[in-house]
């Protein structure tokens, strides 16, 4: 996940029709970080309302939306050692990750995410598995790496952001099987996940089950919703500034091929959209 993402221009856009909608609303209908009045939600980034921007996906108090029913789907039986490992083995015994990820710590951390692969039809649950793992390896390089390559040199803290301001000894830079990036991801990571996400981001680079869950919490949060719009709809939430509508032709194609070579092994069909 890099810099200036869809993830990102959708925060700001979001943010930016939030405050505009404030002059039109009693005081107590907004707020940040919660503490809504009695039938309000409190969206993903911790503003209050009503209807699915607050009460949908990411809700985190007040009357929020039920979640979709799961499914009977074992992902344990999909992701099987062999599927896993499968990946895994292609890294080099010289990589940092070939020690750190393991499906055991992927099962631990898929304990807290029931509707992780579970929404839909099995061949849905089959295809979103293949779907985050395609990611999952073209941003480790099959498990290699724990770190964004030359990610300390960069500057991932939006300095705007006061519901999860930067500790300016600290980097956000990509770290895990998703790359979690940028404070006002880290910030309701680590609240939801339980670390200390703003000041101490390198747990995710430390701790194998917290790495994992940074990655679920990313994908529940940002991209299983677009699941039903094809895979080219998991890219653009993922980093579609930088990778779609042309701007890095090669990793979309690099994406797409992981994709369709998981849903091969796992005997589902691609769908339709696959690029963005």
């Amino acid at each position: 996940m890099a810099p200036f993402s869809l993830k990102q221009s959708m925060q700001l856009l979001l943010f930016i029709a939030l405050l505009s909608a404030a002059a039109m609303m009693p005081r107590s209908v907004m707020a940040q970080n919660c503490g809504c009045a009695a039938g309000l939600c409190c969206s993903r980034w911790g503003f209050c309302g009503t209807g699915d921007d607050y009460c949908g996906t990411g809700c985190q108090q007040g009357p929020c939306n039920p979640p979709p029913p799961t499914n009977d789907v074992s992902v344990a039986d999909i992701v099987t050692p062999e599927f896993f490992n499968g990946i895994l083995n292609q890294a080099d015994a010289s990589c940092v990750g070939k020690n750190f990820y393991s499906r055991s710590a992927f099962l631990d951390a898929l304990g807290s995410f029931s509707q992780f692969g579970r929404i839909g039809t099995e061949e849905n649950s089959r295809r979103e598995i293949a779907a985050f793992f395609a990611h999952v390896t073209h941003e480790t390089g099959h498990f290699c790496y724990i770190e964004e390559i030359d990610g300390p040199s960069k500057d991932y803290c939006d300095e705007e952001n006061t519901q999860y301001p930067c500790n300016p000894s600290k980097g956000y830079y990509g770290r895990g099987p998703i790359q979690l990036s940028w404070n006002y991801n880290y910030g309701p990571a680590g609240n939801s996940i339980g670390f200390d996400g703003l000041n101490a981001p390198e747990t995710v680079a430390n701790d194998p089950v917290i790495s994992f869950k940074t990655a679920l919490w990313y994908w529940t949060n940002h991209v299983q919703s677009v699941m039903n719009q094809g895979f080219g709809a998991t890219i653009r939430a993922i980093n579609g500034a930088l990778e779609c509508d042309g701007a890095n032709p090669s990793t979309v194609q690099a994406r797409i091929r992981y994709f369709t070579e998981y849903c091969s092994q796992l005997g589902v069909s691609t769908g339709d959209n696959l690029t963005c």
